[in-house]
């Protein structure tokens, strides 16, 4: 499994850089305006500057609407500013017509400046809360629209999680969905060391923290330290090494 830290600014960022053995995604957001807030370009440019080169930076878009020209625009800001890893995370999409609409948008755009950028197409495992696509439909409309993996939050950070709205069974279900169609497939929301095991063994790849990582477990007012990024990696290479070690072991 991949991590996948996201800092809120520059001096987080650096932060990372201290642990940049124990992580292999940097992300740039902005938590105060929402789970996937985007944040400015001049920051995604700082922080690709603050990061070791070898560490690829990836930038959300934002919880974006359903307007395709103007997502598409934003994606290639992000990519423009030195993101390599671009996420959308489809808010404002009703269904799966309109979230494909919106990242063929997102990955012509994207691709067409830079071939080897990776689009991630993001939902929301607490879509039920806000009127949004099926998480489980969210495999299908990557493939469909050429990205390079599907991923999925929470949209409401009231202290609810990830397997508090989609059980790991389930998320087994989106990641078998995401791998049977060539994809990578992401998860994050409020995931915290006691989740590792589950996802582990549902062979996620990409796993995205932030509040795990922070002072006091707190996304908003805690900041990110190196050693609970440090620790947080061991933890998930030990799980990641007894799952792959089970069936040997059976």
């Amino acid at each position: 499994m991949l991590l996948l830290i996201s800092p809120d600014g520059v001096d987080e960022a650096l932060d990372c850089a201290k642990a940049a053995e124990h992580l292999d995604i940097v992300d740039v957001k902005k938590p105060d305006e929402g789970s996937l807030g985007a944040n400015f370009p001049w920051v995604i440019r700082e922080i690709r500057t603050a990061v070791p080169a070898d560490k690829p930076v990836s930038a959300t878009v934002g919880d974006v609407p359903y307007k395709p020209g103007t997502v598409a625009q934003a994606a290639l800001g992000a990519a423009v500013s030195g993101a390599t890893y671009i996420k959308v995370g489809l808010y404002g999409c009703t269904t799966p017509e309109q979230a494909v609409d919106v990242m063929r948008g997102v990955v012509r755009a994207v691709k067409d400046y830079r071939a080897d950028a990776f689009v991630v197409a993001s939902g929301y495992a607490d879509a039920h809360r806000i009127g949004c696509v099926n998480p489980l439909a969210l495999p299908d409309i990557a493939r469909r629209s050429g990205c390079d993996a599907a991923m999925l939050d929470t949209a409401v950070k009231d202290g609810t999680r990830l397997f508090d709205h989609l059980p790991p069974d389930v998320c087994a279900r989106f990641v078998r969905r995401a791998h049977d169609a060539g994809l990578l497939a992401a998860l994050a929301g409020s995931v915290k060391v006691g989740d590792l095991g589950d996802l582990a063994r549902i062979e996620t790849d990409i796993v995205g923290v932030r509040g795990a990582v922070c002072e006091g477990g707190d996304r908003n007012a805690g900041r990110i330290q190196p050693h609970l990024v440090a620790a947080f990696r061991a933890e998930m290479d030990r799980h990641v090494r007894e799952h792959a070690a089970t069936p040997t072991a059976s």
